[in-house]
């Protein structure tokens, strides 16, 4: 991982894409709030970011801390770019800090393809069989619901049978967990907002023809 405090290059980067108008404390939750002025202006910015950074600094921004990784997951998102899918699925696996791992699934819903889906899979495989750690199972098995939603598959049933993976996964936890119904209805959302923005992006590339 490099440490922006003494990575010049990751910290130019962080001024140009990650903490413009906070950006990277926007991608989540919070664009929800966003008035309708404030989310067609963060969108344009947004789009625009994704047109402008490079498949290298996207790069670069992976290997740094949880706000240059959310960022760049969002990023890739809008601009599918999918030749990231296998680093975002290894990122994800991973899970080497907080706060990035809802990106990475968004992006992977971005995707949406069976490959995606047995990246998510291969995710809940791992933690839930670690009641211990208290990471993203929930927004991971809710992106999986809504992959399964959208392809018209079945990867989620395996881990929501009566008594399996989740049921034990919860049973043994001592605080509750979110609902992974009510994380897949967040995706919708998110994957709703990332197409808007891709659209943005998309009269982008358009323009420069």
């Amino acid at each position: 991982m490099r440490d922006i405090r003494s990575d010049p290059e990751l910290q130019d980067l962080v001024r140009r894409f990650v903490t413009p108008g906070r950006r990277y404390l926007r991608l989540g939750g919070s664009v929800f709030r966003l008035s309708p002025d404030e989310r067609f202006a963060f969108v344009r910015d947004l789009a625009q970011a994704a047109y402008d950074i490079t498949p290298t600094e996207l790069g670069v921004l992976f290997e740094g801390g949880w706000r240059e990784r959310k960022t760049a997951a969002w990023m890739v998102a809008v601009a599918h770019r999918v030749e990231f899918r296998e680093l975002i699925g290894r990122l994800l696996l991973a899970s080497e800090g907080p706060y990035a791992g809802a990106a990475y699934c968004v992006a992977l819903a971005k995707f949406g393809t069976a490959a995606d889906a047995e990246l998510l899979s291969a995710y809940l495989d791992r933690y839930l069989a670690r009641p211990d750690l208290d990471y993203d199972q929930a927004v991971v098995l809710g992106t999986l619901l809504y992959l399964d939603e959208t392809l018209g598959s079945e990867y989620a049933a395996r881990f929501l049978v009566p008594g399996g993976p989740w049921d034990r996964w919860l049973e043994i936890r001592a605080v509750a967990a979110l609902d992974p119904r009510y994380c897949r209805q967040v995706m919708r959302q998110f994957r709703a907002f990332a197409d808007e923005t891709a659209e943005v992006f998309a009269s982008l590339n358009s323009g420069s023809r």
